[in-house]
């Protein structure tokens, strides 16, 4: 399927100062030269955020990674989960029509979305608050038909029943989620036929409405104030305060031991450093700038310089570790080009 962006976008996105905070602690849990990792988590919390996935968000993370835009947009693109228009307000609403529900009744769940929401899936409604679509299998197949609102299933649902939910959203209340037909969890409709002895001691919810319950607001926009930020990884809690949070850009520019810099090419040539695979012309410009002009010096690198150099190649963190440009350069320096560029067929280094 075609995913292409929204074709009115905002001017501009940032995180709010706490999904900043929360942003940057994500960030930390990766090594240096390894920041592209968290773009998924990261394009969420901007869909969290704002309730969809637009072109600011998307560049904006990926300057926050240092990743070049496409990167970022292949992402965004590939997994369905990010939703690349606008949604509804109050909450968008995703009704499972793989076979299960479909053979329970998703199509006359369907039916009330395109005569309360709008006509066609990913379109507004009127009042602005809702938007639908319909998804592939969510996994609640025994208390089919079912939907996911906001942020929490609603099972076994009836057209009546699909319609009160979206008249109590539409009036500012959150329904408990959860089966909507008495049932506690996924067990037989006809009652318990095992583990009885536990019936009568537990909680009025199953876990995971419980959780939902607790948290009171589950179609809420998240701005990052909603638990404590915390850093586990890090033994400590993240501010929330931009000002003051953690940069973990400038502890990757800073990680490692630069490599040794020529302030020009040798005999004024430098080597085509293109040779290598994944260098194009603009990181073989960024080496140039940095004073990496040949082979053996990229050959010599140990895992201090490899971090640096993957910390300082602005739009292009990582690379020398993912493309394995020390591997690359060694066989140059030690076989030649001709036997380098035999293996590189193969990627044999």
């Amino acid at each position: 399927m075609l995913r292409r962006l929204h074709k009115e976008q905002p001017a501009s996105f940032e995180f709010t100062p706490a999904n900043l905070a929360w942003a940057k602690g994500q960030i930390s849990k990766y090594p240096a030269g390894r920041q592209a990792s968290a773009v998924i988590p990261l394009l969420w919390r901007a869909q969290e955020q704002e309730g969809w996935l637009s072109r600011p968000a998307i560049e904006y993370v990926a300057d926050m990674l240092g990743l070049a835009y496409i990167r970022a947009l292949e992402v965004a693109t590939f997994y369905f989960m990010f939703q690349l228009q606008p949604v509804g307000s109050v909450a968008h609403v995703q009704i499972c029509g793989t076979t299960s529900c479909m053979i329970c009744g998703a199509e006359e769940l369907i039916a009330v979305c395109k005569e309360l929401i709008a006509d066609k899936a990913h379109q507004v409604s009127a009042d602005g608050k809702f938007s639908w679509e319909e998804v592939e299998c969510m996994g609640a197949c025994a208390n089919a038909p079912m939907a996911q609102i906001g942020k929490d299933y609603y099972e076994d649902l009836t057209p009546a029943k699909l319609r009160e939910l979206i008249g109590r959203f539409s009036n500012g209340e959150v329904p408990v989620p959860g089966p909507q037909n008495g049932r506690y969890a996924a067990e037989p409709l006809s009652g318990l036929t095992s583990l009885k002895e536990y019936e009568a001691g537990r909680k009025p919810y199953n876990a995971s409405v419980q959780n939902a319950v607790d948290i009171g607001d589950t179609v809420k926009r998240i701005d990052g104030t909603e638990v404590p930020l915390t850093t586990p990884w890090l033994g400590k809690a993240v501010t929330a305060d931009p000002k003051t949070a953690a940069m973990p850009e400038a502890a990757v520019a800073e990680a490692g031991s630069r490599p040794a810099a020529l302030a020009a090419a040798r005999d004024g040539a430098a080597d085509n450093l293109q040779e290598l695979e994944g260098i194009g012309p603009a990181l073989a410009k960024l080496c140039h700038e940095l004073g990496i002009f040949h082979f053996d010096q990229i050959a010599a690198w140990g895992p201090a310089e490899i971090a640096w150099m993957d910390g300082n190649l602005k739009g292009f963190r990582g690379r020398v570790s993912r493309d394995k440009w020390v591997a690359q350069a060694k066989i140059i320096v030690e076989a030649g080009l001709e036997e380098f560029r035999r293996r590189a067929k193969t990627n044999d280094y």
